[in-house]
């Protein structure tokens, strides 16, 4: 069974065509006009096993912003789409992942909840924001889209996801590290475990 999922989305700030598959390899082809985010996007295809689309163009003229979420929301689409659409069907998956990733001097976890219930618990502290110190990502890219992306992807893919920062420095770091554990925890929750009949609920839904 194909567990694919594609968007369009077009908006007067924004035109987005992206796609994913769950069982894929980890190939991607990401453009979607801010570097940064094609890197975590890549970063996140590759460290999940997620075959990844991406095309985006948006007013980046004005900021990242409305792009930023715009895809965060595509995403969350596409990835309830390919667990079963409206129907939120979701058969067989283990439904929860919670990874803890090191990056150098970082450690982030991500813990999410396929539960049908867009939430999103993001607590996390940028040193840009706090001292100034740190321009390395803030002079290019508005570290504050990261929280900005991840509940629109909540919200749209009826995904509970509890992202935290046990410490870390450097502000490329947080986030790479974030995507990549976001990427793992994701890829375990959607894994698919013969165990399972219907979904993992007493309720007989999620």
């Amino acid at each position: 069974m194909s567990r694919q999922g594609e968007i369009k989305r077009k908006t007067k700030e924004t035109d987005i065509h992206l796609s994913i598959d769950l069982d894929g390899t980890g190939n991607s082809r990401i453009d979607t006009g801010i570097g940064f985010m094609d890197h975590m996007l890549e970063l996140f295809s590759c460290h999940g096993f997620f075959d990844l689309k991406v095309e985006a163009k948006g007013d980046i003229h004005v900021d990242y912003h409305h792009t930023v979420e715009d895809i965060g929301i595509c995403l969350g689409q596409a990835v309830a789409k390919a667990l079963g659409g409206e129907k939120g069907e979701k058969k067989g998956i283990r439904r929860y992942g919670d990874v803890s990733l090191p990056m150098d001097e970082v450690l982030a976890s991500v813990a999410l909840d396929i539960s049908g219930r867009g939430l999103l618990v993001f607590n996390v502290d940028f040193p840009s924001l706090t001292t100034g110190l740190d321009c390395d990502v803030a002079k290019r890219f508005d570290v504050e889209l990261i929280k900005e992306f991840f509940r629109a992807f909540s919200q749209h893919s009826s995904i509970t996801l509890h992202i935290n920062l046990a410490y870390g420095e450097n502000s490329h770091h947080i986030i790479e590290a974030i995507f990549k554990a976001f990427a793992r925890a994701l890829c375990l929750a959607v894994e698919v475990d013969k165990r399972i009949e219907g979904v993992l609920s007493t309720k007989g839904v999620i």
